[in-house]
């Protein structure tokens, strides 16, 4: 029941702000979901780093709004972000054996949540930006629903039982069928402009990373050994449990509306 709620009043307004938002608004949103996802990973990856975590949720979550600045201010940010964190633990370590692993985990942060979230700016900035958002949305989230239930019902073969158990190989490729019929209903309804080509080149490797950014999210959960990331999205866990096929499905979204689409 918190599920469902939190999708019928969160969905709708997530909406709203990407088809109707400015661009500096939905930056905004960026920018406060870059700093709860930090956190998150944090969290999970540096539990006894509190300090360091929430200083380098702060300073790095702005990495997600680089799309909206000059490009050669990209290598002098990520450069002072990794000195910053260099010195925060050359002074700050607890265990000198963990150092160089703790430094590992706090830059990888930085790459994993603002950078890859920050090609939805990019994507938004598309021509039609807001449809291959939604468009990307409908993608990961027709594929996850089909995955489950197809999984559910004929999910004989286990996927990656390491990583995630209860994933079968019925279930991925269910999913990816789903993605496919999710993209075809794009074209249908807001994204006429979409080619039968578009939907199921873009249905099938946005299906695929979403699938897979779901399992890596699974992977770091289990080597910190948490359930979810967090418990700020009531019924569904953390930003992150949120944002796992996001985050690698929106660069592969971009490249193709910039390199392909718009070339077609």
């Amino acid at each position: 029941m918190k599920r469902l709620l939190t999708a019928v009043i969160a969905l709708p307004l997530l909406i709203a702000l990407i088809v109707k938002g400015s661009q500096p608004l939905f930056a905004a949103f960026i920018l406060v979901v870059a700093v709860i996802g930090l956190a998150e990973f944090y969290r999970m990856a540096l539990p006894g780093r509190k300090t360091e975590a929430v200083v380098a949720s702060v300073l790095g979550a702005p990495l997600a709004l680089v799309p909206l600045l000059s490009n050669p201010l990209l290598l002098p940010v990520l450069t002072a972000l990794v000195l910053i964190a260099a010195l925060a633990l050359l002074f700050r370590f607890s265990d000198i054996r963990q150092a160089a692993q703790e430094w590992a985990l706090l830059a990888a942060g930085l790459l994993y949540v603002p950078l890859l979230l920050s090609q939805l700016l990019l994507l938004k900035a598309e021509p039609f930006g807001e449809c291959w958002i939604l468009l990307m949305m409908l993608i990961v989230m027709s594929g996850d629903s089909a995955a489950y239930y197809v999984g559910s019902a004929l999910g004989r073969n286990k996927l990656y039982p390491a990583v995630s158990p209860n994933k079968s190989i019925e279930g991925a490729l269910g999913g990816l069928a789903g993605s496919v019929a999710g993209a075809f209903v794009a074209k249908l309804t807001f994204f006429p402009q979409l080619g039968v080509v578009d939907c199921i080149a873009t249905a099938l490797v946005l299906g695929v990373l979403g699938q897979l950014g779901d399992l890596f999210e699974s992977l770091l959960k289990r080597s910190c050994g948490v359930k979810d990331s967090g418990t700020i999205v009531p019924g569904h866990g953390g930003i992150l449990d949120r944002l796992d096929s996001i985050l690698f499905a929106a660069p592969a979204a971009w490249w193709y509306a910039h390199f392909i689409f718009t070339r077609g």
